[in-house]
C-alpha cells in the first residue's frame, strides 16, 4: 500500500470530519459501545486518580526535561499544544533523569543503561503505521496522519515494572480507543496486537549472539482492555517528545499491567479474533501471564509483588512500598475482569 504523508493526503480521508470535531466525548462513547461494554468512570478519587480542573489548562512545566534530537518540528508543536488531561496521580513524578536512564528496552542491550546510551541511532523520521486484520479501514499510515486528528493531553500514571520497581511519570498522548474508533474495528475483532520496529542495523540488541527474546517484539490487549479510557498512546513525557530509549515516536501505555506490556516504537496495529501469541509469555508463559496485571496476590515465580521499590530509590533509602491492586486504578479497570480468576488469568 501506498504511504502518504500529511501533505498528501486529507485528515477527512481517514476520519470525517463530524465524528473528529467531537473526538473526545464521541469516539469514547462510540467506542465502548461498539464492543458491548459498560462506560467506565473518567476520573478517580483517593490516591489512585485525582480530577484535574480542566482538561484545557496548560500542562505544568518539567524544568529538568531536556529537548529531544531527531523529533520533527511538527512533533514537537504537536506536544507542546498538550493539555491537562482527566487523569493524575496525587504522587510525585519521578525526575526526568531517572525515568530516561533507567528502563527496559531490550532492543538496545539488558543493562537498564542500555537503552538511553545506544537509542540515539535510532532514526524515527520518517514513521509508518500499519493498521491491519479486522477493521474498515486498513492501510499504512504516515505518522503525522495517525496523530493528526487526536488532541494530545498529558496524563500522570504510575508504572510498574514485572521486576518490583516502579515510577511515576507524566506522558503526553491520546486514548488509543479514538484511534482503534476511526479505522473501525469490525464485529469479528476480539484483541489487539501491537508490534515494535524491527530494525538491526540501528537497534543492537536485536542483532546480538545473546539475544534473549525473538524479535520483533510483540505485544496484545482484549479489544475491551485496548478501548478503556485510561489506554494511552503516548507520544512524549514530561512536556517534551518521547526520548527514543522510551519507545519514540510512538508507545503504549497500559498503567494497572505490569511494564512490559506498554510496547515502544510501534509500527503495526492489528486486530484479531483469536488471542495473539506475545513475545514475553511465548518466551516463559510460567512468568509472563498474557493479562499481566499488576496484583499483589499472586506472586512471580521467583519473586513476591506484594511490594515495589519506587524511583528514585538507594541502598540507605529504598522507598519501598505496598504494591496496589490494579496498580491503584481498580477503580476503572476491575469490571473488565470480574468473572475470571485472575491467578489463573495472570
Amino acid at each position: 500500500m501506498l504511504i502518504r504523508r500529511a501533505s498528501d493526503i486529507a485528515s477527512s480521508e481517514i476520519t470525517p470530519e463530524s465524528v473528529y470535531r467531537s473526538r473526545r466525548s464521541f469516539m469514547r462513547m462510540a467506542g465502548m459501545a461498539a464492543i458491548g461494554t459498560t462506560s467506565l468512570p473518567l476520573v478517580g478519587h483517593g490516591d489512585a486518580l485525582a480530577e484535574t480542573s480542566s482538561t484545557e489548562s496548560p500542562i505544568r512545566a518539567w524544568p529538568d526535561a531536556v529537548p529531544q534530537p531527531g523529533a520533527t518540528q511538527w512533533m514537537r508543536s504537536k506536544v507542546a499544544a498538550a493539555v491537562s488531561g482527566p487523569f493524575a496521580t496525587e504522587e510525585d513524578p519521578a525526575p526526568w533523569e531517572a525515568a530516561t536512564t533507567y528502563n527496559n528496552f531490550y532492543e538496545f542491550g539488558t543493562n537498564k543503561g542500555d537503552p538511553a546510551e545506544h537509542a540515539h541511532d535510532l532514526t524515527i523520521d520518517p514513521w509508518t503505521v500499519e493498521i491491519t486484520g479486522e477493521v474498515d479501514k486498513p492501510g499504512k499510515y504516515a505518522l503525522e496522519d495517525i496523530l493528526a486528528p487526536h488532541d494530545l493531553e498529558e496524563r500522570i500514571y504510575r508504572l510498574r515494572c514485572v521486576e518490583a520497581w516502579s515510577m511515576v511519570i507524566p506522558w503526553i498522548g491520546f486514548p488509543l480507543g479514538d484511534l482503534l474508533a476511526r479505522f473501525g474495528p469490525t464485529s469479528s475483532a476480539r484483541f489487539v496486537e501491537f508490534t515494535t520496529l524491527y530494525r538491526p542495523s540501528e537497534m543492537r540488541g536485536q542483532r546480538s549472539f545473546f539475544a534473549t527474546l525473538d524479535y520483533p517484539y510483540v505485544e496484545a490487549l482484549r479489544l475491551d482492555e485496548a478501548m478503556n479510557p485510561l489506554t494511552l498512546m503516548a507520544v512524549g513525557m514530561y512536556g517534551e517528545t518521547l526520548p527514543k530509549q522510551n519507545g519514540a515516536p510512538l508507545r503504549l501505555v497500559v498503567p494497572w499491567k505490569y511494564g512490559f506490556k506498554s510496547i515502544k516504537s510501534i509500527v503495526k496495529i492489528r486486530l484479531t479474533r483469536r488471542m495473539p501469541r506475545t513475545t514475553w509469555n511465548e518466551l516463559q508463559p510460567r512468568e509472563y501471564g498474557f493479562y499481566a496485571n499488576v496484583n499483589p496476590e499472586v506472586s512471580h515465580p521467583r519473586w513476591s509483588q506484594a511490594s515495589e521499590r519506587r524511583l528514585p530509590s538507594s541502598l540507605f533509602a529504598p522507598n519501598r512500598r505496598d504494591t496496589l491492586m490494579f496498580n491503584g486504578y481498580a477503580e476503572q479497570v476491575a469490571s473488565m475482569y470480574s468473572d475470571m480468576d485472575l491467578r489463573l488469568n495472570f
